[in-house]
Formats: C-alpha cells, sequence, structure tokens
C-alpha cells in the first residue's frame, strides 16, 4: 500500500467514498503522519459516534453541525473548528448540509484500503 498521497491532486480526479447515510468522503492528501480529508454531509445526517487513536482537528467550511465530544454538545458553524483528542468519543448531527475539513495525525490507515 502506498503511504503517501501525490504531491498535486485535482479534485475532479479524487474519489468520494460513503461515510454512512447521507455523507461521502474525499482523501485530499496524506502521509504516514497526518491526513486531511472532505467530508460532505446532507442535511440530517448522522457521524455515528465513534472513537480513534488518531488526533483530530475539523474545520466546518459550511453548514452547520451539532458536535458531541466526550460528554460536551455544541452547535458549530461555518468558520468553526473542533478539537478530538486521541480515543475521545465524538459524533455528530448535520442540522444544515455542509462540509467538514478534517485532518488526523497519524493517517487514517482504514481510509485507505476501501
Amino acid at each position: 500500500m502506498n503511504k503517501q498521497s501525490k504531491t498535486f491532486l485535482y479534485e475532479q480526479e479524487m474519489k468520494w467514498a460513503p461515510a454512512g447515510k447521507g455523507a461521502v468522503r474525499q482523501i485530499v492528501g496524506y502521509n504516514e503522519q497526518i491526513m486531511m480529508v472532505k467530508v460532505k454531509f446532507e442535511k440530517g445526517a448522522i457521524g455515528s459516534p465513534h472513537r480513534h487513536l488518531h488526533t483530530q482537528v475539523t474545520y466546518v467550511a459550511s453548514g452547520t453541525f451539532e458536535f458531541t465530544i466526550g460528554d460536551e454538545k455544541k452547535i458549530v458553524k461555518t468558520g468553526d473548528s473542533l478539537y478530538m483528542a486521541p480515543d475521545v468519543e465524538h459524533g455528530c448531527v448535520c442540522l444544515e448540509a455542509g462540509l467538514l475539513i478534517d485532518c488526523f495525525s497519524p493517517y487514517r490507515e482504514d481510509f485507505l484500503k476501501l
């Protein structure tokens, strides 16, 4: 398995993969230390609660989401961001269709196996 993306990635050439009902994701660059992923949500789509060993930072590029991280639940909108420590349960509900930009460290090897 290649453990690094191409240097230049063009949106029209990158594939979208299912990311749950009403959501798709597109890997936009990675190596073993970091990965950036776009996740597009339809209104009402749910990012099911989950946890993983990766540190995650998410930027809300568009839309409105209700996020639960650990015991905290907050609404975030375009321009907001979130930090998720490793192994902390988190999930979201899309309140207004939108796009999230996720960064993971280390990379999500499981996303490459699709």
